[in-house]
């Protein structure tokens, strides 16, 4: 085996390892989260390992964290609820763990600086509520109930203000502690 397939198979496996640990942390986050009954689920604990996960491990392995995250908590404690709730969720989570591991590369090298960051993180959390969108509207029409744009908005947007702001302040803290602990130039 060459130096350069052990290398390979390294990163594959150390990425793989801290996927599961970012699926490990979406799924026992929001049993911390929960423990402010007011603003708990507004918090969209699950949101932040799946976002961290594309940024550190890339987009597939975010992608299919997004995706396993809201399903696996569901079977494992029945909330979310598994349809529509989890279904969505899922969805919604794979375009944001998708979305930054694809685009994060992308960024100009010093671009990746804080301004990167913040560049990949909105358009990935509006990615991923666009979509969430979109299958909100054919999961509910199809169990026969109207998904309205006040509905996306409220559920989207407005109550979900909390979250977004501790994402928004999170996100890219963790990633750029990260980038200077993994030796990573940082501006």
């Amino acid at each position: 085996m060459s130096a350069n397939t052990r290398t390979i198979q390294s990163e594959r496996t150390k990425k793989m390892i801290l996927s599961a640990l970012f699926l490990a942390v979406g799924i026992v986050l929001p049993f911390i989260t929960m423990q402010i009954p007011s603003i708990g689920n507004m918090l969209c604990p699950m949101h932040i390992p799946v976002l961290l996960c594309g940024f550190v491990c890339g987009g597939p392995y975010g992608f299919v964290i997004g995706l396993m995250t809201p399903l696996v908590r569901s079977m494992l404690t029945g909330f979310p609820t598994l349809y529509p709730t989890a279904l969505s969720m899922s969805v919604e989570l794979a375009a944001y763990g998708g979305l930054t591991g694809a685009l994060y590369p992308k960024v100009a090298g010093s671009a990746k600086g804080i301004g990167g960051i913040y560049e990949v993180l909105l358009i990935s959390m509006l990615g991923g509520r666009v979509v969430w969108g979109a299958v909100s509207v054919i999961l509910y029409r199809i169990m026969g109930n109207v998904f309205t744009w006040q509905i996306f908005a409220a559920q989207a947007f407005v109550n979900a203000i909390p979250g977004i702001a501790v994402q928004l302040v999170l996100i890219p803290m963790i990633v750029r502690r990260l980038q200077k602990a993994s030796g990573v130039h940082v501006d």
